[in-house]
């Protein structure tokens, strides 16, 4: 088994009924890393976390987690692994501290000891002060960050999170992202699911897009974006009055050229940096004063709906979920 892989899968399928909920999965997840499992409600993330984590036994194919067999080593897999799924996985009638306290009895420690580590991760996420007020007072921030501190109560070196940041505002968003990266930065690896390209795009070092069931694409973000080709050549000029002529230059040097709502900015694809380069440089030479320019990537929505056919939005088929 290849030991700097934290999960690898072939070929992983679970039906239901005549759904095929999973078709064919293969992932290949790094130690120490985040990676994003994207895709729209109903692509088949849920069933495949579910099915790396043992929660569900797959249909065919296989798979390792940590080097071992999700099916033949299922408790060696529990042993090492944590799990965030989409719901609140705390009881509302305790505290804070107190569900913090309970998972901490249940994995072992004595009672001393589960206080420390309650208190510990309370401070860790920010909730202190929270700490004596039942969960069902809590905002969906603190919430969801309770949920991540009970999966850590024993430190996995796998987590899985599902959909992490549904739902939340995006002060709590930001929370959620920043104890991601603190994970991260400590050697946990973590599996993130997620339908939101943003949230992919700010923390996964890789990516694999699900669509039906099936991985589509994979790469960092970068080479995703990449792959769909064209980048976004953006300019706003200082006089309003000269865009006719930059769009008739930007035109020449780059194709079609979209005038934006702002009389003053224009935007036109470009095959790549130099050749967005070229084209500011020839409306300087033109006499064109430019305020300002921008050269993007396309965004992981363009790359998705290029993939795809259709925006991480549009598919509203629910998931089975067992």
């Amino acid at each position: 088994m290849t030991t700097n892989l934290a999960i690898e899968a072939s070929s992983l399928v679970k039906t239901f009924g005549d759904l095929r909920a999973v078709d064919g999965v293969d992932l290949a997840v790094p130690r120490g890393s985040v990676y994003g499992v994207l895709g729209p409600n109903g692509a088949g993330k849920t069933t495949t976390i579910r099915m790396l984590a043992t929660l569900l036994t797959p249909d065919g194919g296989s798979a390792h987690v940590l080097g071992h067999d999700v099916v033949k080593e299922a408790d060696a897999v529990r042993g090492v692994v944590s799990l965030t799924g989409q719901m609140a996985s705390v009881d509302e009638d305790l505290t804070g501290r107190e569900n913090l306290i309970l998972l901490g009895r249940l994995y072992g420690f004595k009672g001393k000891a589960a206080k420390a580590r309650a208190d510990e991760l309370l401070g860790a996420f920010g909730l202190d002060d929270a700490a004596t007020r039942l969960t069902k007072n809590y905002s969906g921030g603190m919430r969801r960050r309770l949920d991540i501190a009970a999966s850590l109560v024993v430190t996995p070196e796998l987590l899985f999170l599902d959909e992490p940041t549904t739902g939340l505002d995006p002060r709590s968003r930001n929370q959620v992202w920043d104890i991601v990266r603190a994970l991260r930065a400590a050697g946990t690896t973590i599996l993130l699911c997620t339908q939101y390209l943003d949230e992919a795009d700010q923390l996964a070092d890789g990516i694999a897009v699900i669509d039906r069931g099936k991985v589509i694409a994979e790469g960092t973000p970068g080479q995703l974006k990449a792959s769909v080709g064209n980048a976004t050549l953006q300019v706003r000029l200082l006089n309003p009055e000269q865009r006719p002529q930059a769009e008739q230059i930007l035109a020449r040097e780059l194709g079609a050229v979209h005038l934006e709502p702002d009389p003053s900015a224009l935007s036109v694809q470009s095959p790549d940096a130099d050749k967005g380069a070229e084209a500011v440089v020839a409306l300087s030479r033109a006499g064109i004063s430019v305020a300002a320019f921008t050269l993007g990537q396309p965004s992981l929505d363009e790359v998705f709906l290029a993939l795809t056919g259709h925006t991480a939005e549009t598919q509203e088929e629910e998931e089975v979920k067992a």
